[in-house]
């Protein structure tokens, strides 16, 4: 199902047709994450330390991602993240 709320773009988006590979976009704290392939794992890191997962079950589901300056989220497959404002 498409995204229906609201945010402010606060950067560029991913190259699309690649993974996401650590990427802290630019310190942002909400990183909107769209997966381009089924059974996208989505992961944040601390350094090499999983803060967590979750999985993108259908090419184009997305998920708004709250995290810390340092953390870095990565894919296991094809996605397009930007960084965001907070959601409204």
């Amino acid at each position: 199902m498409a995204y229906q709320g609201s945010f402010k773009l606060k950067g560029s988006s991913t190259a699309a047709g690649a993974a996401i590979s650590a990427s802290n976009f630019g310190r942002a704290h909400f990183v909107r994450v769209q997966t381009q392939a089924a059974a996208n794992t989505v992961t944040v890191k601390e350094g090499s330390d999983v803060i967590g997962t979750t999985i993108l079950v259908t090419a184009g589901d997305s998920v708004i991602i709250e995290k810390d300056e340092a953390h870095t989220i990565e894919t296991t497959g094809n996605a397009v993240g930007s960084a965001i404002s907070s959601p409204r």
